[in-house]
C-alpha cells in the first residue's frame, strides 16, 4: 500500500513493484497525488511525464483518509497487506487515526515504511522536508560547486528523494525477512537528510578525527589529480579519473609525454597533488586539442579511465544504454511511445518488469475494493455519493 505523495517513499514502492509486489496506490479522490501535475505535462490529463515514469506498476484507488469512513476502509485494506509506505509530515497519520500503534493493532504482521524530511524523532521532526532542503541540511550541497562560489544543486533531480527511497526499500526487505521468521511487522523510519548524509564518503570521520572540513572542489577531487571534467575541441566534455600512479602513467603515455610519470616529476600522487594546477593544465591543453571521439579512442586504447559527460541526447544514442535495456519503451494507445528508465538491478532468475505506466486516478478502485474487501456495486455507489472514494 502506497499512500504517499511525490517521490520520497513512493519510489521504494516502484522498485518493489518492478520485482513482483502488487502495489496499490491510495490517493485522495479529488486531484490525487500532486506528482500527477508536477513536471512536464503529457498528452494524458492529470499525468505528467514524471508521473508516467515514477508511478509505474501501480493500481490507483481513491479513498479520503480525512473521513472516518475512509480510515475504516483503509484499515480493512491494510489487514490484507504486507507493507505500507507513507511520507506525510510526522504526526499527520496519527491525526487521522493511522499512526503506527493503530496500524500495528489492525495488522501485527504489517511492515510500515515512513519517509520524511527529518525522520520521526528529534527536534526537527515536524519540519517539512524536500530533497533540495535535505541535500543542503545533510551536507551534500555544501560540497557542490566551485571553490569560493555559491553552493549549487547537486544535479537538477531530487537526488535525496531517490536515495531515501532506496534505503527505505532495503529496510522493507530486511523487515520482511523478520516478518517471515517471527510473524511480526515493524516500523522502518527513514529521514531524507540522513540518507544523503550516509553517502558522504569520509567527511564525518575526517572532521571528527582532524577537524578537517571538506570544501567545494568543482569537478576535481582532493585525493587525486588529474581527476575531473575536461572540454574537447568539439566543445564536448569527458571525465578522466587517475586515482592511482599506474593510471597516471597510462595517461602520460597516451599524452605522448611518458616522462611526466617519472619519479623526478609527477609519478607519485603526492607530487601531483602538490602541482595540481600545473598537471591539470597540461591535461586541459591535451584534451582541448582533440575531438571527444578521438580523445575517447586514445584513452581507451591506453586503458585510461575515461567517460563521456553525457547529455540525455548522448544517452539515447549510446549502445551501452541500449544493450543493457536502460531505456524502456512503453506504448500507450492514447499517447504513443513513452521512454522511461529501465529496471535495475538485473536479476538472472527473477528479473524485474514494468507492467504499466503511472495509472489514471482511481483506475482500480472498483476492482480492488471488490476483490479484497468484497464491496458490492451498491456499496461502492454509496461510498462515492459520500465522497469517501
Amino acid at each position: 500500500m502506497d499512500v504517499g505523495n511525490f517521490l520520497a517513499g513512493p519510489y521504494a514502492a516502484s522498485m518493489l513493484g518492478e520485482f513482483g509486489a502488487e502495489v496499490i496506490k491510495v490517493e485522495h479522490p479529488i486531484g490525487g497525488d500532486p506528482m500527477r501535475r508536477y513536471g512536464t505535462p503529457s498528452p494524458r490529463e492529470d499525468a505528467s511525464l514524471k508521473w508516467l515514469s515514477e508511478a509505474r506498476n501501480r493500481k490507483s484507488v481513491t479513498i479520503d483518509l480525512r473521513q472516518p469512513e475512509g480510515v475504516a476502509l483503509f484499515l480493512r485494506l491494510l489487514e490484507k497487506s504486507d507493507v505500507l509506505i507513507e511520507n506525510f509530515r510526522p504526526g499527520t497519520m496519527e491525526e487521522w487515526g493511522l499512526g503506527w500503534s493503530d496500524i500495528h493493532a489492525a495488522n501485527p504482521r504489517l511492515v510500515m515504511l515512513r519517509v520524511s524530511g527529518y525522520g520521526q524523532t528529534g527536534p526537527y521532526r515536524r519540519r517539512s522536508g524536500f530533497a533540495h532542503i535535505a541535500e543542503a541540511f545533510g551536507g551534500l550541497s555544501y560540497l557542490a560547486g566551485f571553490p569560493g562560489e555559491t553552493p549549487v544543486l547537486p544535479g537538477t533531480v531530487p537526488l535525496g528523494d531517490y536515495i531515501a527511497s532506496v534505503f527505505g526499500a532495503v529496510g522493507v526487505l530486511i523487515a520482511m525477512r523478520h516478518q517471515e521468521t517471527t510473524g511480526r511487522g515493524q516500523l522502518v523510519d527513514v529521514g531524507i537528510y540522513e540518507s544523503v548524509f550516509r553517502i558522504l564518503d569520509e567527511i564525518a570521520t575526517a572532521y571528527g578525527m582532524f577537524g578537517k572540513i571538506r570544501e567545494r572542489e568543482g569537478a576535481g577531487s582532493f585525493i587525486a589529480v588529474p581527476h575531473g571534467h575536461f572540454r574537447t575541441a568539439d566543445d564536448k566534455w569527458v571525465a578522466i579519473a587517475c586515482t592511482t600512479d599506474k593510471m597516471f602513467e597510462r595517461l602520460s603515455v597516451a599524452m605522448e609525454m611518458p616522462e611526466l610519470s617519472s619519479s623526478s616529476l609527477y609519478g607519485d600522487q603526492h607530487k601531483r597533488l602538490a602541482a595540481r594546477d600545473l598537471v591539470n593544465q597540461m591535461v586541459i591543453d591535451w584534451v582541448a586539442g582533440q575531438s571527444r571521439e578521438a580523445l575517447m579512442t586514445c584513452c581507451l586504447e591506453h586503458e585510461v579511465p575515461v567517460g563521456a559527460v553525457n547529455s540525455i541526447a548522448d544517452i539515447f544514442a549510446d549502445p551501452q544504454f541500449e544493450a543493457r535495456g536502460n531505456l524502456a519503451r512503453m506504448h500507450e494507445d492514447d499517447i504513443g511511445e513513452v521512454v522511461i528508465p529501465g529496471v535495475i538491478p538485473r536479476l538472472s532468475a527473477t528479473p524485474g518488469r514494468i507492467t504499466n505506466l503511472g495509472p489514471l486516478l482511481g483506475d482500480a478502485t472498483e476492482q480492488v475494493l471488490h476483490d479484497l474487501l468484497g464491496i458490492t456495486a451498491t456499496e461502492l455507489a454509496a461510498l462515492r455519493q459520500q465522497r469517501v472514494v
